[in-house]
């Protein structure tokens, strides 16, 4: 797999524990199964210990050593439930409240991390991308000088030279319609977040538009965001706004944009919003070959990450590395 030698002899000096909050999943138990193995990352599944085994026994994977936790027999519920009604305070959220909200995997599996019982999660093969962010968003909350969380995948196609070719998209799972303010928020987070895959960033904020060529407020918004872009990130190759076009390719960008540092050579691409960057990465992952990591959330307190409810084993068991590399 690309890139993940690094990653798991970082984990190899420094094992981490992970949260899987679906732990009765079979693409759950096969990845945790793998992981196990592999003895770099500790799985923490959650859910019935009886059901966890019997689900692992008859899809034949070997569980032995991981931790389960029951949320419903957790010998610190109460310690849980008292500090979550903490953390709720403003909202009015009482004891008995907190038990029902914590009796759900997604919301318990983020106290643990609050308690410091792990270090990183990973949830969503059964439920939605909002049902892993908004617990996170209420518990961990987003860094500080962060105002928003969003979202990078992480797209990987080996190349003519045999080297892979590594792009980076955002935001594609989690902010609509973001600002410019947010834009530049999510550039910020996007170049760290591709930093860490090997990426040296060069930034195309992407539009219908090539540094005037269109009209539009879409368009404004964009190239505001990139010049604003370029202020907060002066050692950051950043341009737009771009066509995609011009972003990738040398001859239409001799074309387009000749002043141009970055275009036809972008790397790392921040699109105007949620439609335009959800349906680019999946046309790169099943047009045109890519394999496609994430959505790698970014801007929280620690690392919790989401995955596809269209996933598999292989890309549980990737987001696991990712995650637990990333926290």
């Amino acid at each position: 797999m690309f890139g993940f030698g690094s990653m798991i002899d970082k984990l190899k000096k420094n094992p981490k524990k992970i949260v899987l909050t679906e732990g009765s999943d079979p693409r759950i138990l096969e990845a945790a199964s793998r992981l196990l193995a592999s003895n770099f990352l500790k799985p923490i599944l959650l859910g019935n210990e009886e059901e966890i085994f019997k689900a692992s026994e008859d899809a034949g994977f070997n569980i032995r050593g991981a931790e389960i936790i029951d949320p419903r027999k957790y010998d610190r519920f109460e310690e849980m439930v008292e500090m979550f009604c903490e953390i709720r305070k403003s909202k009015g959220v009482q004891p008995e409240q907190a038990r029902e909200i914590l009796s759900h995997a997604n919301y318990f599996g983020t106290m643990l991390i609050k308690m410091g019982v792990a270090d990183c999660l990973l949830g969503g093969a059964t439920y939605s991308t909002a049902d892993t962010v908004r617990p996170a968003l209420q518990i961990i909350k987003t860094k500080p000088g962060n105002t928003i969380v969003s979202s990078c995948f992480i797209l990987v196609r080996p190349s003519a030279t045999g080297e892979n070719e590594v792009l980076a998209m955002a935001d594609c799972a989690i902010n609509i319609k973001p600002s410019e303010d947010e834009l530049v928020e999510i550039a910020g987070e996007t170049i760290s977040c591709a930093r860490v895959f090997g990426v040296d960033p060069k930034v195309a904020f992407l539009s219908y538009s090539t540094l005037g060529s269109g009209k539009g407020e879409d368009v404004i918004k964009v190239r505001n965001a990139a010049n604003k872009a370029k202020e907060k990130f002066p050692e950051v190759p950043i341009d737009g706004e771009l066509q995609f076009d011009a972003a990738v390719s040398p001859r239409v960008a001799r074309q387009k944009c000749p002043q141009s540092g970055v275009a036809g050579y972008a790397n790392t691409f921040i699109f105007p919003d949620i439609n335009a960057g959800n349906i680019g990465y999946k046309i790169a992952q099943r047009m045109g070959n890519f394999e496609a990591y994430g959505p790698i959330l970014l801007g929280l307190n620690a690392q919790i990450n989401d995955l596809s409810r269209g996933c598999n084993a292989l890309e549980v068991y990737s987001m696991a590395i990712i995650t637990a590399a990333l926290a």
